[in-house]
C-alpha cells in the first residue's frame, strides 16, 4: 500500500512532467495569470526571440495594480500620471500582440487578480496556478496549488511552455481549532499565526491550514488566510476543498457544468490530505484565545492584540530581533509601552486582495452605520462584481453617509502603484497585507488590521478595539 499523502503531495504529483537529478521538477501549469507590473520584460524577451504564447486559453491578463480607483470612464487615456498610464497601456499592447485574453480597465469583470480568479470560477481545486505576484497563494484557499513566479525569466518560461521548474517544498500544517470570539476574524487569525512564527517561520514550506476554525470560515475568510501565507515566509498556502468550496464554485462563469461538474467533484473530493498523512512540521493554535489584532511595527509579525501595548525592545533577548524592533519603533514614531488602543490615525483604507470582498465590506459597514468618519477614509472594492453587489445591498450608501470615499476596484493604496498614497508622516489604519516601511508611500506609517477594526479607527480617529463599539 502507498504511504498516506498530503494534499500538496497529491496535487504536485498530478503536475510533474519530468524530474532533474538535483531535485527540481518540471510542472504543468493549468492557469497563468498576468498583470501589468514588470511583466513587459518577459514580453520583450519573447518578442526578441520570436516566441509565442503556448496555451492562450490557459492564460489571462488582468490590469489591477496601476489602475486608478477614480475617473475610469476615459480608460487609460484618463490617467494623468504618464508613467502610470504607460504601464497600463503597455500591458494592453502586449496582450493584444500575443493574443492573450485581457480583463482591462473598463471590463465588467475587472478586479484584483486574486479576487476575480475565485469569483469567476477560474480558480478550482487541484489546479496549478501561477502569477507574477507574491500573493498568488490566496487562491490556495480553494485547494489549488497557486505559486508566485518571477516577472521576467519565470513568466517567460510559463508563457512559452506552459510549464515551470520548481523544487517541492516541505509541508507545514497549521491546525486552528475552536470558535472565534465575537469580532475576531480571519485577518486576526493569520496575523496571530505570523506574530507567533515570524515572517520567516514558514520559509521553504507549503502551508496547509486545517482545523475546525478553518473549516468554519467562509470562503472569503479562507482567502484572507491563504493570502498572507507569504507574510509568514511561505510561497504556497492551501486549504482542503469541502462542501463550502463546492457551493462557492457552483454556477460561476468558468466553473465546470453538468456532467463536467460531476466529474470534477469526484476528483476534488480525493484531494484533501489523508488523515494519517505526515507533515514535516505541525503547529496548533486555540482560536478561543484570539483577539482583534493590529500591527505596531514595520512587518506583519509586529502585531499584537489591540488590548496590549507597544513592546519594549529592552525586554527582547535576541539581539537581532531587538535591533529590528528598535528601528521599527523609530520609523513608526512609537514609544515602548504605549497602549495600542488610542494611537491616533490620519486616514483609513479598506481594500486590497486581502480584505476587499463582500464579506469584508459588510463587516466594515456594520461598524460605521449611523456613525461618521473623523479622518479621511476610503473603500476600494476588490472587484467590479463586489462593487455591484455592495451597491445592490446599499453598503455604498452606508459608507458615503459616514463620510467615506466609495471608489472603483483596484489594488489602490495597498502598494500605491496607481498613485493612491499615504502622505509622508501620516498614520494609516489599513486592511492590507503589509506594513513595510514606505509600502503605502514614502514615510507612510501603516497599521494593518481587519475591516471592522479599520472601520472603528475611522469613526474614532484612533486605533480602537472594535468590540467597544459593538451594537
Amino acid at each position: 500500500m502507498s504511504e498516506p499523502r498530503t494534499m500538496l503531495d497529491k496535487v504536485w504529483a498530478q503536475h510533474v512532467i519530468v524530474a532533474r537529478p538535483g531535485g527540481e521538477e518540471l510542472l504543468f501549469v493549468d492557469l497563468n495569470l498576468v498583470h501589468e507590473g514588470g511583466t513587459f520584460l518577459a514580453f520583450d524577451q519573447m518578442r526578441a526571440e520570436g516566441r509565442k504564447v503556448r496555451k492562450l486559453k490557459q492564460t489571462l491578463a488582468v490590469t489591477d495594480h496601476y489602475l486608478p480607483s477614480l475617473n475610469r470612464a476615459a480608460g487609460a487615456a484618463g490617467i494623468a500620471n504618464p508613467e502610470i498610464r504607460n504601464v497600463v497601456v503597455w500591458l494592453d499592447q502586449h496582450v493584444r500582440e500575443f493574443g492573450i485574453e485581457h480583463i482591462g480597465v473598463n471590463d465588467p469583470r475587472q478586479g484584483i487578480t486574486h479576487v476575480i480568479g475565485p469569483e469567476l470560477g477560474l480558480t478550482q481545486p487541484g489546479l496549478m496556478i501561477t502569477c507574477c505576484d507574491s500573493h498568488t497563494a490566496t487562491q490556495g484557499a480553494l485547494g489549488a496549488l497557486a505559486v508566485p513566479i518571477g516577472q521576467s525569466t519565470q513568466l517567460r518560461h510559463v508563457l512559452t511552455t506552459q510549464t515551470l521548474w520548481q523544487r517541492k517544498p516541505k509541508t507545514l500544517r497549521i491546525t486552528i481549532d475552536g470558535a472565534l470570539p465575537p469580532y475576531v476574524t480571519a485577518k486576526d487569525v493569520i496575523l496571530s499565526v505570523i506574530a507567533r512564527i515570524g515572517i520567516g517561520g514558514a520559509v521553504g514550506h507549503a502551508v496547509e491550514y486545517a482545523g475546525s476554525t478553518i473549516r468554519n470560515l467562509s470562503m472569503e475568510g479562507r482567502l484572507t488566510v491563504c493570502n498572507m501565507s507569504i507574510e509568514a515566509g511561505a510561497r504556497i498556502g492551501m486549504i482542503a476543498p469541502d462542501d463550502a468550496t463546492y457551493e462557492y464554485l457552483h454556477g460561476r462563469p468558468y466553473a465546470p457544468r453538468d456532467a463536467d461538474w460531476d466529474r470534477a467533484l469526484e476528483y476534488w473530493r480525493t484531494l484533501p490530505s489523508h488523515p494519517d498523512a505526515r507533515f514535516d512540521r505541525e503547529l496548533a493554535l486555540d482560536a478561543t484565545t484570539l483577539a482583534p489584532m493590529v500591527s505596531w511595527g514595520t512587518s506583519p509579525e509586529d502585531s499584537s492584540p489591540i488590548g496590549e501595548s507597544v513592546p519594549d525592545p529592552a525586554s527582547i533577548g535576541d539581539t537581532e530581533r531587538r535591533r529590528r524592533i528598535e528601528r521599527a519603533l523609530e520609523y513608526m514614531r512609537l514609544a515602548p509601552g504605549t497602549p495600542l488602543s488610542g494611537i491616533e490615525v490620519n486616514r483609513v483604507f479598506i481594500g486590497s486582495c486581502t480584505n476587499a470582498r463582500i464579506e469584508d465590506l459588510r463587516a466594515a459597514a456594520q461598524v460605521v452605520k449611523g456613525r461618521r468618519a473623523v479622518v479621511p477614509a476610503m473603500v476600494v472594492p476588490g472587484s467590479t462584481s463586489v462593487k455591484r453587489q455592495a451597491e445592490a445591498e446599499g453598503l455604498h450608501r452606508v459608507f458615503l453617509e459616514a463620510g467615506f470615499e466609495w471608489r472603483d476596484s483596484s489594488c489602490s493604496m495597498c502598494g500605491g502603484s496607481n498613485g493612491d498614497l499615504v502622505p509622508p508622516g501620516e498614520r494609516s489604519a489599513s486592511t492590507t497585507n503589509r506594513n513595510f516601511e514606505g509600502r503605502q508611500g514614502p514615510g507612510a506609517l501603516t497599521h494593518i488590521m481587519s475591516p471592522s477594526m479599520a472601520a472603528a479607527a475611522a469613526v474614532m480617529g484612533c486605533l480602537t478595539d472594535v468590540r467597544a463599539l459593538a451594537r
